[in-house]
């Protein structure tokens, strides 16, 4: 039995960061019921190419709409409509959770709000993301996550020095709005435990960003600089950045001065290592212009392969730069059991396993409206 059986969810949510905490959740084991429009369901099922195609041909959505909603299921209901509203609130009445993306205020409208669902559901843990939260100056905005990549200085540390600033390459504040919002879920489902009572939830997906910043925010609160872009290095250790060599690039993350020794020593750079300005970490982040110089001619010298088997078997972490075929092609994401096959659609596993079992719904995502037939109007 999964940790989650016996939790209902009700997901009122579309695109991303709601669904992909209704995914964590459906993963965990709790049924989560997708509520969608009547004839065009989540906007997501349109994002394509590419789109995913049952073993008939016919099409079940884009793959962006089945990246984030496995193990659910679905029903058409409209929220506008006296019908549609009345079938929501019979399916809150016996749910644990309710997971909502609308603009603030947005479902008062049609009582669907937290309070009017409280009152029919005291114990009901209701989740509403938001770009901004319930409150404050920006409150009644849209929330897009690119829009607040920028706006939270996200973008302003991602990419090179001297070009434009560049967003993550998948949509990072939704994604991590979603585990937030799982983490979340969880926590009040645990205070509800002891209390009897239910909670609203107010996840925000600026908030989300600004705590994403993580030792960037601290650099700046703790110096008063705002960080500035480093392309691939890493504002805090030095060398920890891309290198190219004979046949391409590899990324070194030297963590310590022990570390940097031996990668000096791999290199056959002892003289590197005992430079008085470069036998610290503090002194080589200072110098990392000259440092970076130092080292990419002797990098330049060996192949990918040649020098990531040295600095594995000196113990210093390092990498290659793959592309996403070569991900699902590595032999620890396949013994990992990372690429899913549910059915007819291929899938990417959990992360999350516990007692050796890897946490992942049974099915794939729902197709439009395939849910139990009391559930619609």
């Amino acid at each position: 039995m999964k940790p989650l059986s016996g939790i209902k969810v009700l997901e009122l949510a579309r695109i991303l960061a709601g669904p992909w905490a209704g995914q964590v959740l459906a993963d965990l084991g709790a049924e989560v019921i997708k509520v969608e429009r009547p004839g065009e369901g989540d906007d997501t099922r349109g994002w394509g190419p590419p789109f995913v195609h049952d073993t008939d041909g016919s099409v079940w959505g884009a793959a962006y709409f089945h990246a984030t909603n496995r193990g659910k299921s679905s029903v058409c209901l409209d929220m506008a409509t006296p019908e549609g509203q009345g079938a929501i609130k019979r399916l809150v009445s016996d749910a644990d959770v309710v997971i909502e993306n609308f603009k603030v205020g947005g479902l008062k409208k049609y009582g669907l709000d937290y309070d009017s669902l409280k009152a029919i559901n005291p114990r009901l843990v209701y989740v509403s993301i938001t770009g901004f939260g319930q409150d404050g100056p920006y409150a009644h905005r849209a929330g897009y996550d690119y829009i607040i990549q920028g706006l939270s200085g996200l973008m302003d540390i991602t990419g090179e020095p001297h070009r434009e600033p560049q967003k993550v390459g998948v949509a990072v504040v939704d994604l991590f709005t979603g585990v937030y919002a799982s983490t979340a879920i969880l926590a009040a489902l645990r205070q509800r435990d002891m209390t009897g009572e239910g909670s609203h939830i107010d996840m925000a997906l600026m908030d989300c960003a600004v705590a994403m910043l993580a030792n960037q925010a601290m650099n700046y609160l703790t110096s008063g600089i705002s960080p500035s872009r480093l392309g691939n290095a890493h504002p805090n250790i030095a060398p920890y950045q891309v290198f190219q060599v004979k046949d391409g690039h590899v990324i070194v993350a030297v963590g310590n001065d022990h570390q940097f020794r031996r990668f000096c020593q791999v290199l056959e750079a002892d003289y590197v290592a005992e430079n008085p300005t470069w036998q610290t970490n503090a002194g080589r982040v200072a110098s990392r212009v000259q440092l970076e110089a130092a080292l990419q001619p002797l990098m330049m010298m060996h192949t990918r392969a040649e020098l990531l088997a040295k600095l594995e078997a000196a113990g210093v972490p390092a990498g290659p730069i793959n592309r996403i075929g070569d991900v699902f092609n590595d032999p620890q994401v396949i013994h990992r059991g990372m690429r899913l096959e549910l059915g007819a659609v291929s899938g990417v596993a959990s992360p999350i396993v516990i007692n050796g079992a890897r946490m992942v719904a049974d099915g794939p995502s729902p197709k439009l409206g395939e849910g139990k037939a009391e559930w619609h109007d």
